[in-house]
């Protein structure tokens, strides 16, 4: 099974969060022992702020991290997905890499792993999602 990850899970094992570390490892243990891990360049970039530029192969590399480059599919997703959030009466601002993160999961994975702050399930009703927070 190919699993999609999150920013927010990376962020809580290269933080060392106090509340969320631990489960997010654990699921990515999981994950990795079920079969393969993937990125987007949106997580890509995110978390490399948290690292010194020689350490981000490293990083990848320990946890199996492969890289796949977004496509235009994915990027019409998630502006279609953006545009019913508008819709709806969603603001702009921070949430289109969340977008686009979901629309790279849907299109080359099988799962998503994140903490879903709620964009996820509302508006990727086709991604399964695994919340490792919530142990769903």
């Amino acid at each position: 099974m190919v699993t999609a990850v999150d920013t927010s899970v990376l962020l809580d094992v290269l933080l060392n969060d106090p509340q969320h570390s631990g489960p997010s490892i654990s699921a990515l243990r999981q994950a990795a022992n079920e079969g393969s891990l993937v990125i987007c360049e949106t997580t890509l970039a995110e978390i490399v702020p948290t690292l010194a530029p020689a350490d981000v192969p490293h990083f990848l590399s320990d946890w199996n991290l492969t890289f796949a480059p977004s496509s235009q599919p994915n990027a019409l997703l998630a502006g279609e997905m953006f545009r019913t959030y508008l819709q709806r009466g969603g603001k702009r601002g921070r949430v289109v890499p969340d977008f686009l993160i979901a629309a790279h999961a849907q299109h080359h994975a099988q799962r998503l792993l994140a903490r879903d702050r709620g964009y996820y399930r509302d508006y990727f009703t086709q991604l399964q999602l695994w919340d490792p927070s919530s142990g769903s």
